[in-house]
């Protein structure tokens, strides 16, 4: 019996592993609950080895007496809790019976839990180097150069459904301000949920540009990926500086519409919403002149800008722009 339990021995893996099968199994993140809500691997599930006291007391212990001590701590609180957590996994795994998992540095705490569940018939791996290895692949990721195209136009010009249309066709889209919980300059986060940490945002964004390199490298997408054109800061969170820099040096499909079609798909979009945030919001000449300005402050935007006049807001915009990136680009 025993013999099987060597056979299945949970699995160290690198990290482009690791998020490869994260694709297709479950994931979970067995640092403590303040870890897991300050930042965690995007669809990981939270499954704490210690609650956020309990990893300060074995911490603690550590530092102060011994890693001998502070294990025979820790194995005081994993012991009650070694049921439960077995069957939250089957309940994450279902048939599969195969299992992910991370803790800071690829340390005790997954090694204590992989254990536990290759002790019980799971297929488990862990990541090398844990949640701090991942952190740094997010950031080597945002130093690479990627083929974008960018979608400008002024608050109301329907740029949120242009995306959604232009994803819907085919192409690979980058959505910052789903990502960044955040509608933009104007209307903030007016009905959204939270805004994530910046370090939450960081890992959400890195997880899509890692879809779009791979795209890229195959061949798939050479036009490149559509964003919304954005300030560097959506609301509380920063788009990472290299990142910016490859933004402001792509090309920018602005979408020109005229003033008052925008201002009654804002009513329709918005008008819902509560009134007080929505008059403070809507001083659209205001951020007209805000975008203007940060348009034009780019280096060589006289190669990099395409107007496409629009007379109405409509997705079906997306038709007009999806063919011009496949040649040669010429304004509208």
């Amino acid at each position: 019996m025993f013999g099987s339990f060597f056979i299945m021995a949970a699995e160290k893996i690198h990290i482009d592993q690791f998020l490869e099968l994260a694709k297709q199994y479950p994931v979970i993140d067995v640092r403590s609950p303040g870890e897991y809500e300050h930042a965690h691997m995007p669809g990981a599930s939270s499954m704490p080895l210690f609650s956020n006291e309990e990893r300060k007391v074995v911490g603690t212990t550590y530092k102060q007496q011994s890693r001998e001590k502070a294990i025979k701590i820790g194995l005081d609180y994993f012991g009650p809790k070694m049921r439960k957590m077995v069957e939250e996994v089957e309940a994450l795994t279902k048939e599969s019976k195969i299992i992910l998992m991370y803790c800071w540095r690829g340390g005790m705490r997954s090694g204590a839990v992989s254990w536990l569940l290759d002790l019980y018939g799971f297929k488990v791996y862990t990541l090398v180097g844990g949640y701090k290895k991942f952190r740094n692949w997010v950031l080597d990721l945002f130093k690479q150069s990627y083929p974008f195209n960018i979608l400008g136009g002024y608050t109301g010009s329907g740029k949120t459904e242009l995306l959604a249309e232009l994803k819907r066709k085919g192409k690979t889209v980058v959505d910052l301000e789903a990502l960044a919980s955040h509608k933009g300059s104007a209307f903030g986060n007016i009905g959204l949920p939270a805004q994530p940490s910046q370090e939450m945002f960081e890992n959400r964004l890195a997880i899509e540009l890692s879809n779009i390199s791979k795209v890229s490298s195959k061949g798939g997408d050479i036009e490149g990926a559509w964003l919304e054109d954005e300030s560097q800061r959506i609301g509380l969170v920063n788009i990472p500086h290299e990142l910016w820099k490859t933004m402001r040096q792509s090309p920018v499909w602005f979408i020109d519409i005229p003033f008052e079609e925008r201002l009654q798909h804002i009513v329709q979009e918005y008008g819902s919403l509560d009134a007080e945030k929505m008059i403070l919001a809507i001083e659209l000449k205001y951020y007209d002149k805000y975008y203007l300005k940060g348009l034009h402050n780019r280096e060589a935007l006289d190669t990099l800008l395409h107007t496409v006049s629009c007379k109405s807001v409509t997705p079906e915009n997306a038709n007009i722009l999806a063919p011009k990136t496949a040649q040669q680009p010429q304004d509208h």
